[in-house]
C-alpha cells in the first residue's frame, strides 16, 4: 500500500519541508508535490489528487493551512493531517471544523509521521466504504403494485423490507434504527437521508430523533404519539407539531 501512496507536503519553512519529504521517501511514500502557501497547496491537490495531504496549520501568506484544508475538503475526498508546532485552543477549534485525519506535533520523529499516515489512510478507506454502503444499500425502489420497498443491509445480506411494515425510525448518534413490529435494523445513515428516502406522504418527522409512519399512530397523548400494537411512545418536538396537525385529520 505504501509504495503507491502519493502525498502533498504543505510547509512554508523550506528546511522543515525538505526534512519531511526526506522522511516520507525513506518510509516508502511518494511525494508528488510540495507547497509553501495555501493557494499553491490547492493547485497541487487539484492537479495530482494525492492520497493524503500533510498541511502546516500556520502558513505565511494570505491563506492559512486551515482555510486551504477547508477548500480541499470541499473539492476532494482526500485526508488531511495537520502539522503544528503549537496549537492554542482557538486554532484547534478552527482546525477541528475541517475534520482532519490527525495532528503531528513538531518536532516529530519518523515513527510519528508513519503512524499518523497509516492510521489516516486506514480511517479514510473505512469512511469511504461506509459512504458507498450508505449510497448503495439504502435505496428505495418501486415494488410490485406500487408498494415501496427498501433494502437494508443486515449482517452480510440485503434484506428487503416493505415500508408499510415500518413503525418508526430512531436516530442514535451516527446510526439510525428502523423499527418493525418484531425486528429492528441498525444502519449507518442520517435522519436527513432517511427522511428523503421515505418521502411520499406515508412518513413524517415528529422529532429531531424520530420519524413515524402515519398509519401506525394509534393515539395522541399530551405531547406523545402512541403507536399501534403498544409499540412505542414517541415524543413530538415543538417545531414539528404544526406539520403533524396538518397531516392528521382531526374531527
Amino acid at each position: 500500500m505504501m509504495a503507491t501512496t502519493n502525498i502533498v507536503v504543505v510547509e512554508d519553512e523550506s528546511i522543515v519541508s525538505k526534512d519531511i519529504q526526506q522522511s516520507l521517501k525513506k518510509l516508502g511514500y511518494n511525494v508528488v508535490g510540495a507547497a509553501a502557501t495555501g493557494e499553491k497547496a490547492i493547485e497541487l491537490v487539484d492537479e495530482f489528487k494525492p492520497d493524503l495531504v500533510l498541511m502546516d496549520i500556520m502558513l505565511k501568506g494570505q491563506m492559512s493551512g486551515i482555510e486551504a484544508a477547508g477548500v480541499i475538503k470541499e473539492r476532494h475526498s482526500i485526508p488531511v493531517i495537520y502539522l503544528t508546532a503549537y496549537a492554542d485552543e482557538n486554532t484547534l477549534a478552527k482546525a477541528k471544523v475541517t475534520e482532519p485525519y490527525g495532528y503531528i506535533i513538531k518536532p516529530f520523529k519518523e515513527v510519528d509521521i508513519h503512524t499518523s499516515i497509516e492510521m489516516a489512510l486506514y480511517k479514510h478507506e473505512k469512511n469511504q466504504e461506509v459512504e458507498k454502503e450508505r449510497d448503495l444499500l439504502f435505496s428505495l425502489v418501486e415494488g410490485q403494485g406500487g408498494t415501496d420497498i427498501v433494502f437494508v443491509k443486515s449482517k452480510s445480506r440485503q434484506v428487503k423490507l416493505n415500508t408499510s411494515d415500518i413503525y418508526y425510525v430512531e436516530a442514535l448518534k451516527d446510526y439510525v434504527v428502523i423499527n418493525l413490529l418484531n425486528s429492528r435494523y441498525t444502519i449507518h445513515s442520517t435522519m436527513k437521508d432517511i427522511e428523503r428516502k421515505l418521502s411520499g406522504g406515508d412518513f413524517i418527522r415528529v422529532h429531531r430523533s424520530f420519524i413515524v409512519r402515519l398509519d401506525k399512530i394509534a393515539a395522541i397523548e399530551h405531547s406523545n404519539l402512541v403507536l399501534e400494537d403498544d409499540k412505542k411512545l414517541v415524543p413530538v418536538g415543538g417545531s414539528y407539531k404544526e406539520e403533524l396537525q396538518k397531516k392528521l385529520k382531526f374531527v
